[in-house]
């Protein structure tokens, strides 16, 4: 198991820098969707991905057995060990509590949207449905449905491009992807690496958002200054996509807008992408070094497995002299079970009876 999570968090390790240095801020937001994905299948996969190796061995003589003695000492001195040995037990049993602690806030969390949805009033345009809240909330996505505040959705306050922004997570199933990395989370809450994982592909999420947005003929300077204006403090459910970020100010275009810890790198990547254009010549070259990297991982953390084939056996049988010219026979072996005789393909013991035979007529069946 120890091997397996060492092994699972390098190859997450080397696909997350990989995706950091050639892809992050490239403007080729489904292929890094698909990507993302794909290093999860790739931590769960290539680990237990084994190459066997047939090798041919001689046949050993066996050393002398251990005495009596020797062999109880052996199971007495490895059942204590084993007896002694807490740490396995302990080990899992953290885990065991951080998977029941993890699994909680997930289940919370997820009961939290669906009382939501149940005891609001609803509005369902175009296989979107809209849950109209009486809190003040910054408008979020889950499924196919979009949490809005309803004094300002009634009012009309809220802009198009919001909307627009809301409706691309609930068409494109954004949800999904943090359904399925929330659950990788559950299992492998240790693992630093899948935050990290976590936020790029909320971040991914943002990226393809904002592309269908401006592909609207949304103009890049107003839609900027709505996603800076929504960016408040304002909190939304962990499974859910939202248009903002939270808690640290930042100044821009006069004024002064307040983001989350981290959330000021984020933005600024959210406007360096979107001006950002990726010719297919790079899109191509990108895409095809995935597979050395692929080949790379898969042959350096996949298992190799030797099988040890016994070789062929060649003996001969002394027989008594005879006034046959014939002193030996020749038997052999094949990795078939086949055997030979004199070259002979023999098919029973009969036919090796009756072949002896022919020899020696003083050899018996045994």
């Amino acid at each position: 198991m120890l091997l397996y999570i060492l092994k699972s968090s390098a190859i997450l390790a080397i696909l997350l820098l990989f995706y950091k240095v050639f892809l992050e801020r490239e403007n080729m937001h489904r292929f890094k969707r698909f990507y993302l994905l794909g290093t999860l299948l790739a931590v769960f996969i290539i680990p237990f991905v084994t190459f066997v190796e047939y090798i041919e061995v001689l046949p050993v003589t066996p050393l002398a057995e251990q005495s009596t003695a020797q062999l109880l000492n052996g199971q007495n001195t490895a059942q204590l060990a084993r007896a002694t040995n807490f740490l396995p037990t302990i080990l899992w049993g953290i885990y065991g509590i951080g998977v029941i602690v993890f699994g909680f806030k997930f289940f919370k969390n997820l009961s939290l949207i669906i009382q939501r949805i149940r005891r609001n009033p609803k509005l369902r345009i175009n296989r979107i449905t809209n849950v109209l809240l009486r809190d003040r909330i910054i408008p979020h996505t889950f499924l196919n449905y979009i949490f809005l505040n309803q004094q300002k959705f009634e009012a009309k306050e809220i802009p198009s491009e919001v909307m627009l922004h809301e409706e691309t997570h609930a068409k494109q199933k954004h949800s999904f992807d943090i359904l399925l990395i929330e659950v990788v989370q559950l299992l492998f809450w240790f693992n630093p690496f899948i935050y990290i994982l976590k936020k790029a592909i909320k971040l991914n999420h943002e990226f393809l958002a904002d592309k269908a947005v401006l592909k609207e003929g949304v103009e890049s300077t107003r839609y900027q200054q709505l996603l800076l204006e929504y960016s408040s403090s304002s909190h939304q459910p962990i499974l859910a996509h939202s248009i903002n970020y939270s808690s640290t100010r930042l100044t821009v275009f006069g004024k002064t807008f307040r983001f989350g810890p981290t959330a000021v790198g984020q933005v600024k990547k959210r406007f360096t992408v979107m001006k950002t254009k990726t010719s297919k010549k790079s899109i191509v070259l990108r895409s095809l070094l995935i597979l050395p990297l692929s080949a790379l991982l898969l042959f350096g953390f996949s298992e190799k497995k030797l099988v040890e084939l016994q070789a062929p056996v060649e003996m001969t049988i002394p027989v008594k002299e005879q006034e046959s010219a014939v002193r030996t026979i020749a038997i052999r072996i094949t990795k078939k079970g086949e055997i030979l005789v004199q070259n002979k393909l023999l098919t029973s013991l009969d036919d090796l009876k009756s072949q002896l035979q022919k020899i020696n007529t003083n050899l018996t069946k045994e």
